[in-house]
Order: C-alpha cells, then sequence, then structure tokens
C-alpha cells in the first residue's frame, strides 16, 4: 500500500518486485504523475527492461494502494510516449527506454554507455570516397578529393536507435573494423591523440524513407531525428563531418538553456 512519504512495494510480479514507489499525498503533484514519472525513470535507467510485465491496472492499483483511475492515468501518459503498451491478456508492458541525449560534444556510444544502455553497433560500409561538395566544404578538402566513409547503425537492449554517417579526412586514424564495433569513433579518436573542442551542430526532423525505415524497424513515413555536425580538434582542423538520423520514438535531445544577461 502507498503511504504518505513512504515507500510503496510491489510485492508479486517479477518487472515490479525490485521497485519502491515513494507517492507523497500531501504533495501539489498528482499521484499519476508522481507513479509516472517514477516509472520511467525505472525504465530510463533499465531498472525495468524492454519486455517487463507490469501486470494489469487492477493489480498495479490493489499493490500501490491507489484507484484504477490514477494507475490507469499514470500509464496512459506512458503509453502516449511509447514507453509501455498494453496487451489484451498479458497486461501492461515495458515496450522500450527512449534514450535522451544531453545536447554537447559527446558520442552516441558514450552517451548510451554512462546510461547503462549496453550500446551495439554494426558497420554499414567503411570506404574511401570522393567528397561531395557539402563534405569537401565542411572539412576543408577540394570537392571530388578523397574521405572515408563511415556509416554504422547503432542499438541498444537489441534495438535499432540511430543510423550514423560520418566523414574524416584520409589518414586521420585507423577505422579497424572490429573496434568500430567494440567501442565509439571519439573513443577511438582521443585514443589517437586527437583532441577534440567544438562542433557546429544543426538538429532537424523529416519522415523515414523505404530504407530507413527497414534499417531502423520503423514504419515508412515515420518521424526521424537528424542531426548534422562538424567536428573540430583543438587546433580548429575539422576533424569529422556527421549526418546522423535517429528514431524519434526511441531518442530526444535534452538541452539545457539560459538565460542570457
Amino acid at each position: 500500500m502507498a503511504k504518505t512519504g513512504d515507500p510503496a512495494r510491489a510485492v508479486s510480479g517479477p518487472a515490479l518486485d525490485s521497485l519502491d514507489f515513494t507517492l507523497d499525498r500531501g504533495s501539489p503533484v498528482p499521484l499519476y504523475h508522481q507513479l509516472a514519472q517514477q516509472l520511467e525513470a525505472a525504465i530510463e535507467h533499465g531498472v525495468l527492461t524492454p519486455g517487463s510485465l507490469l501486470g494489469n491496472e487492477v493489480d498495479l492499483s490493489v499493490r500501490l494502494g491507489l484507484s484504477r483511475p490514477t494507475v490507469r492515468q499514470a500509464i496512459q501518459s506512458l503509453v502516449d510516449k511509447g514507453l509501455l503498451v498494453r496487451r489484451r491478456g498479458v497486461g501492461t508492458q515495458v515496450v522500450h527506454n527512449q534514450v535522451k541525449r544531453p545536447l554537447e560534444l559527446s558520442s552516441l556510444y558514450d552517451d548510451l554507455e554512462a546510461a547503462g544502455q549496453g550500446p551495439s553497433t554494426r558497420v554499414v560500409r567503411n570506404e574511401t570516397v570522393p567528397a561531395p561538395a557539402d563534405v569537401a566544404a565542411a572539412l576543408g578538402v577540394a570537392e571530388g578529393g578523397e574521405v572515408v566513409l563511415l556509416e554504422r547503425l547503432r542499438g541498444t537492449h537489441g534495438q535499432p536507435v540511430a543510423l550514423l554517417c560520418n566523414y574524416l579526412p584520409c589518414g586521420l586514424l585507423d577505422l579497424d573494423g572490429a573496434r568500430l564495433e567494440s567501442t565509439g569513433l571519439y573513443r577511438m579518436m582521443r585514443a589517437t591523440g586527437i583532441v577534440l573542442h567544438s562542433a557546429r551542430q544543426t538538429v532537424g526532423a523529416r519522415s523515414a524513407t523505404a530504407e530507413e525505415a527497414v534499417r531502423l524497424d520503423e514504419e515508412e513515413g515515420a518521424a526521424l531525428l537528424t542531426m548534422e555536425r562538424t567536428a573540430y580538434d583543438d587546433t580548429g582542423r575539422p576533424v569529422e563531418f556527421g549526418r546522423h538520423i535517429y528514431r524519434a520514438s526511441r531518442y530526444a535531445f535534452d538541452f539545457q538553456l539560459l538565460v542570457r544577461s
């Protein structure tokens, strides 16, 4: 039973056995929102993993000492976010945890690993190609000159999250395929002495093409987040131009905004 300021422990159901819920009935924050926030935090931190069963609303309301409408509203808010799904005859199930990435000069691999998300990588392309005009301008090379094209599919919990397309100057570093599948590009750069200093980045959104939908396990036309970035080392040299797409259902950029005085 949930008491004011006391933890409410789910005493049955494997997914909730390790969770304690603290629901403050004296708080101005609605109980459904308190419950939703704590469930979302458990999903984000991997305590509730994809496929975990939470049981049905009646069981949850009894376990937590809450009314069924309160539990229903909490669950619906997470269903709307794509974190939970209701399955007939099964109950409420965790679909996946959305990746929330801080908007700073860091690699997706490092961010996923730091968040305990267990990143995985599949190298799709790793080859030398002629530089298109926009890539040449970003990297400061001649149009048509050789650059390295690196394309990777990044995932977590067995599900694809992003398709990463990067262009690098030839000879910058050894892009060994096995290492690329076991670590991040920026980590490889740092290991060779490249000091990343700054980047110019643009974030946008568009719909998935048929090919992108297949690779990212989405429907054609699904919403994708896009990011285009040129990264520079501490000498001001451009070392990477990236054009990435992310599943909007599983990924979000996290902004911290400050008032300019």
